[in-house]
């Protein structure tokens, strides 16, 4: 093969390679001519006039950013440190591509000013208790502001919320006497409920006269037949004074 045909082959291929732009499924190309932009190219093979006009891919798909920690202040003056992750997608790509000079670098930007300014509307037990009004609020400001640039903000997310290690000492100091101050008030309930309980069984066993007997047998039976088990039983003291004047009768009468 002659050099010159071989020269013309390899400059064939480079001026295809320049007119030639192949596009991913998930991805969009802008197209500039001189600085200008003029279109936008679709997933597939595409041309575009080389030397003339350049191409920017952006990629459509989801995008995750990392919130990083931020130390803010709540409403009643304590300290917290929290993260975030961010979702979100590119909606328009021309707007994405010339509105914004980095739209990834902006979201996240503009998420972490919106954190700081939402937490510290709150106090620290709306914000241990409030995590996904918290993401929401953050959701509604960064989306309102992002879709200028053709973003969606599909969802934010808190994922940790740290305190200093005295707060929290406090906290479960504060938690555990909650805990007791629930199990004292449960037993004392219960207490009350059982004297009330035990009041109308006492009406019940003063209502029937032989009550008291029955109850009495019932617990002798209960002890079982152990050899250990040693009874009492309390008499009482009317019948023990009949039976000492019974006896002190008959022992009058034997003697007269």
């Amino acid at each position: 093969m002659k050099p010159g045909l071989i020269i013309a082959i390899v400059a064939a291929i480079i001026l295809i390679s320049k007119y030639i732009r192949v596009v991913q499924q998930y991805e969009t190309a802008i197209v500039f001519r001189l600085g200008r932009f003029v279109r936008t190219l679709n997933p597939g093979l595409n041309f575009i006039i080389p030397f003339i006009e350049w191409t920017t891919y952006v990629d459509m798909r989801i995008i995750t950013l990392d919130i990083p920690k931020q130390q803010v202040i709540t409403k009643d003056n304590v300290p917290a440190t929290i993260n975030g992750v961010v979702y979100f997608k590119v909606m328009d790509a021309s707007s994405a591509i010339i509105k914004v000079q980095n739209y990834s670098y902006a979201v996240s930007q503009y998420a972490q000013a919106a954190l700081r300014d939402v937490v510290g509307s709150m106090t620290l037990d709306e914000l241990l208790a409030e995590r996904q009004k918290i993401g929401d609020e953050i959701e509604k400001i960064v989306a309102q502001r992002s879709k200028d640039w053709g973003l969606e903000v599909t969802d934010i997310k808190i994922q940790d919320v740290d305190m200093p290690e005295d707060l929290k000492k406090m906290m479960s100091r504060q938690a555990s006497a909650e805990r007791e101050k629930r199990a004292t008030i449960t037993k004392a309930e219960g207490d009350k409920i059982a004297a009330f309980n035990l009041a109308d069984a006492a009406k019940t066993m003063k209502q029937s006269p032989g009550a008291m007997q029955l109850r009495t047998l019932q617990t002798i039976d209960g002890l079982g037949p152990t050899a250990s088990n040693t009874v009492i039983i309390a008499v009482p003291i009317e019948i023990m004074e009949a039976i000492d004047s019974v006896t002190k009768k008959l022992g009058q009468q034997k003697e007269g």
